[in-house]
């Protein structure tokens, strides 16, 4: 029995397998010990067997709780659904002893859903495991494990399914792993940015996640996902633009209200990152632009303004990006009060002084809300940046200069490489037959 499992679950390293012996028989015992609790297996198969009170062949066949199993057919199915298989005296028996984590387990904090599973991944590599097993209960789930840091010695599991994972993604997430030169690793972002390298990129290339049904779909599209011990979140890889923007919410609604979630998002991301540079540029070189109506209600508001309009941006820009780091960085009792009172206090003070108009004060409200629609938490600190290049090229060439820079964003993802394959892609599962495109890893 030990043998033909080992062969069913080859590349699954929470396999256990046991050969005991108590002098007077002997057993095999096999199970997944991320699916199983081992506080029940030690009391219900290991000391009735050391034991020996009575013959533990006649303990198998009276206890209600052990069935017989007679197609071996049956196996791989039941070790995926948490039971131990026993094999006494050629006979083979299973025992449940499933691990099941409910939702007394740690919950979503970064990506919360309205509906779907609330479990957020443990910072404990076998309940992290037991979850996405549990969501994708595929024989074809391989686990492998490494340790990363000389001096930390991490633990880590490389999750995948091996009928459509693309073999040149994981040769690579494999040698990238096994070459990281470092000597502590604790977190997910850590190991995100050893597995990336040193290379000057803009949007994030790697999907960073909590959420163990984002990470089972991903596993079914061919995806590698990594899981380290210590920290509550997963490596996706390779990621495209695209699914940044996708919130796993999207999967639980009707198909109009997705399409226009998504456009709601996709549209957001116009607007937090040209606004200020469009308002400095219409301002300045092309007030023509606006209805006379409009462009003197702009004049009006900015008569009292005693410096250019990109002084006034970056004003509230900076005031802005110092409010969302003090809401993160607080204690989360007092975060969100503290940056709102913060917010309303300087914003009117501010224009009552003189110092910005009230179109400003808009634009930057529109600009941060825009910003906090983008689901995924590491493209949405990419986007806050993206603005401050747009608006250096506003300040000098207006609205040519805007085009230009938005131009060369799109070209530049055009380009991204994650993990050899094409970020800007619009579908995200991949073909192993596609080769690697550029011959980079990651530009």
């Amino acid at each position: 029995m030990i043998e033909r499992i080992k062969l069913l679950f080859a590349e699954a390293v929470d396999v256990k397998t046991a050969l005991l012996s108590n002098g007077e028989a002997s057993i095999e015992i096999a199970y997944l010990s991320s699916l199983c609790k081992e506080d029940k297996i030690n009391n219900c198969i290991m000391v009735p067997f050391t034991k020996a009170e009575i013959p533990f062949s006649r303990h198998l066949e009276t206890n209600p709780e052990y069935e017989q199993v007679e197609d071996p057919a049956k196996w791989q199915d039941m070790l995926l659904r948490g039971y131990v298989l026993i094999q006494s005296h050629s006979i083979i028996y299973s025992f449940l002893a499933s691990d099941v984590i409910s939702s007394d387990g740690s919950l979503t904090q970064v990506e919360s859903a309205i509906q779907g599973p609330q479990l957020a991944l443990s910072e404990d590599l076998n309940k992290s495991l037991n979850l996405i097993r549990s969501m994708y209960p595929s024989p074809e789930l391989c686990v492998e494990q490494y340790t990363v840091g000389y001096e930390s010695r991490t633990p880590l599991y490389i999750l995948f399914d091996q009928r459509h994972v693309d073999s040149m993604v994981l040769d690579n997430v494999r040698s990238k792993l096994t070459s990281i030169n470092a000597d502590i690793v604790h977190a997910a972002g850590e190991l995100e940015k050893l597995l990336v390298g040193k290379r000057l990129h803009l949007f994030p290339t790697v999907l960073i996640t909590e959420r163990p049904d984002r990470i089972s779909r991903s596993i079914g599209k061919g995806k590698v996902v990594v899981l380290i011990k210590g920290s509550m979140f997963a490596l996706i890889l390779p990621a495209t633009f695209f699914e940044f923007m996708h919130a796993i919410e999207d999967n639980y609604e009707a198909f109009w209200m997705t399409r226009f979630l998504i456009f709601l998002r996709f549209a957001s991301i116009v607007l937090t990152i040209t606004l200020p540079a469009l308002y400095i540029a219409v301002v300045s070189y092309n007030p023509e632009l606006f209805r006379v109506q409009l462009a003197f209600s702009i004049a009006a508001s900015r008569s009292a303004v005693p410096y250019p309009s990109f002084i006034e941006v970056f004003i509230m820009l900076f005031m802005i990006e110092t409010l969302i780091e003090a809401s993160i960085r607080l204690p989360r009792y007092i975060g969100s009060t503290a940056t709102t009172v913060g917010g309303l206090i300087l914003g009117q003070a501010a224009q009552q002084a003189g110092l910005v108009s009230s179109i400003m004060i808009i634009v930057t409200s529109v600009v941060a809300i825009s910003n906090f629609v983008i689901p995924i938490n590491s493209m949405s600190f990419a986007i806050r940046f993206l603005k401050y290049p747009l608006i250096g090229a506003a300040i000098f060439f207006g609205l040519s200069g805007i085009a230009v820079g938005v131009f060369l964003y799109i070209v530049y993802l055009c380009n991204l490489r994650s993990f050899g394959k094409p970020y800007f892609r619009l579908h995200g599962k991949l073909n192993p037959a596609e080769g690697d495109i550029g011959g980079a890893d990651i530009k």
